[in-house]
């Protein structure tokens, strides 16, 4: 019986403030997936597989390492790194499944939680359009429903906002519901929120069809309209911002 893995639907929003405002939102819905689960929601759902092909899928080499490997490996190697104990943790996966084999996550977030169901490290999982991620891990000492976050910018994204950037996370613990919110901030204040929410459903094969039913096209509609957004940015003259550094997947210890 799946116990700890969940589909929540929900929303993304998208609000610029400066230098022109732009808005955007748009519905999805989302898995969280408790990874020593994987196997059972391979056997237990007709239209979702692991690390094989269907309606959907969750493959390795989409997180983490990016090679295939263990995620919970990668997972735990690197909160060895910053100093988390990792005896019986729990790990849990927001992410976006891929949908006939095409997924583009811009965010995903790792929960991890100790033996006593504490949650003690969040990782931010963030990709951009040219196939390279950037991961901040960080420790969460107490255990509250509300968690924030903040780190410098270390990783380019949108082509329409600079590096020098800070970001503020704030996030509400999975339960019923579900919220992940980011304010970009530059020295001038706030450059753009963005956010995602969802209502948890159970992870059943009725559920999963459902939610296909109801988002389709979900992963291609993603990339289709992080494209289409962006060439509205351009016509309304915001600068572009040219990537300079070529990394595939950083990550950085914060605190």
């Amino acid at each position: 019986m799946i116990k700890n893995s969940y589909i929540y639907d929900g929303n993304v929003i998208h609000k610029r403030f400066k230098p022109k405002v732009h808005f955007f939102k748009y519905k999805v819905f989302s898995l969280l997936i408790d990874l020593s689960e994987l196997e059972l929601l391979d056997k237990s759902l007709k239209i979702f597989s692991y690390n094989k092909f269907n309606i959907m899928s969750f493959y390795n080499r989409d997180h983490g390492a990016r090679d295939g490997s263990s995620i919970r490996g990668w997972v735990i190697d690197n909160l060895k790194r910053n100093n988390v104990d990792t005896k019986n943790i729990q790990i849990k996966l927001l992410c976006y499944p891929r949908i006939f084999g095409y997924v583009f996550n811009p965010l995903s977030v790792f929960y991890i939680y100790d033996n006593n169901s504490n949650l003690i490290s969040v990782m931010y999982e963030v990709k951009n359009t040219f196939g390279e991620q950037h991961t901040y891990i960080f420790k969460t000492d107490i255990d509250q429903n509300l968690i924030q976050h903040m780190c410098k910018k270390k990783f380019h994204v949108s082509p329409f906002i600079e590096m020098d950037c800070i970001y503020f996370f704030r996030l509400l613990k999975p339960g019923k519901k579900i919220s992940v919110i980011i304010d970009q901030n530059d020295k001038e204040g706030k450059i753009l929120y963005a956010s995602q929410d969802g209502v948890r459903s159970e992870m059943t094969n009725a559920n999963f069809i459902k939610s296909y039913l109801k988002h389709p096209l979900m992963t291609f509609k993603i990339i289709l309209a992080i494209h289409f957004e962006a060439f509205k940015l351009w016509k309304k003259g915001i600068k572009f911002i040219k990537k300079t550094l070529k990394i595939k997947n950083n990550i950085t210890i914060e605190n």
